[in-house]
């Protein structure tokens, strides 16, 4: 399930992506089935051997794009161990709302993307985090949980003071706000209770089939209760992100 659009977001065989907190990799293996030479970065380094070992799938299988690199890195999204400018394109996706020094983290975001490089940043979006938060603690009063709600102006605001020109920006996941607030309020970690279970077995399906009629729905729901906060932004200076 893909939060950033990467029709927005277009990458080519042999460009240089950095995912930045890539947990799982989902981000990543789509980079490198676009033919990126993606770096998964991540500060919990058990994350990084599954990926590694998808990579290697993806090759066995055919999947990988002409041109695609996957190499795994793990480090501290505030001090990254990347030279100035090393990117291409950045995503940080779903990460930043669990550093507690996000601006710092933005601003070496900003680093190591060369001038005119493309940055993807999504966040929880406001409204279904407030609701989250308000129907429950455990939700993010966990070790590494979200630390702070952000407003798009303040996302914005913050990508701006690290050096990036901010352009456009999206909502995503509109039908998995009802299910978070449905687990807030049955209990995170009850993953048994009949509705929150009936609720993940349609979001499977609909991720497996995808259905018009909830590609219809979700559309008309992401304004609105979108999960997601997609901002794409342009570092300045040096050729645009189509030279």
């Amino acid at each position: 399930m893909l939060t950033v659009d990467f029709r927005r977001f277009p990458v080519r065989p042999g460009d240089r992506v950095l995912d930045l907190g890539c947990g799982g990799g989902r981000h990543a293996f789509e980079v490198y089935r676009r033919g990126g030479r993606v770096v998964a970065f991540d500060l919990d380094p058990t994350e990084l051997g599954p990926v590694t070992g998808m990579f290697g799938a993806m090759r066995a299988a055919g999947e990988a794009g002409q041109g695609a690199g996957g190499a795994v890195t793990s480090g501290d999204a505030t001090a990254m161990p990347f030279a100035d400018g090393a990117f291409d394109r950045v995503i940080a996706a779903e990460v930043l709302e669990h550093v507690l020094d996000d601006q710092r983290a933005m601003n070496e975001l900003a680093r190591v993307l060369r001038p005119g490089g493309l940055a993807a940043v999504t966040v929880p979006s406001w409204l279904p985090e407030r609701v989250c938060w308000a129907l429950s603690q455990e939700y993010h009063q966990v070790p590494g949980g979200h630390v702070r709600i952000y407003t798009r102006v303040e996302l914005e605001a913050k990508l701006a003071r690290a050096g990036l020109r901010v352009g456009w920006h999206h909502h995503a996941h509109g039908l998995h706000s009802p299910y978070w607030w449905l687990k807030c309020a049955v209990g995170v970690h009850d993953d048994k209770h009949r509705l929150a279970s009936a609720y993940h077995r349609m979001l499977v399906w609909d991720i497996m089939r995808k259905p018009a009629a909830t590609r219809l729905a979700e559309q008309a729901l992401n304004p609105l209760i979108g999960k997601s906060l997609v901002v794409y932004a342009v570092k300045a200076g040096g050729r645009d992100v189509d030279g």
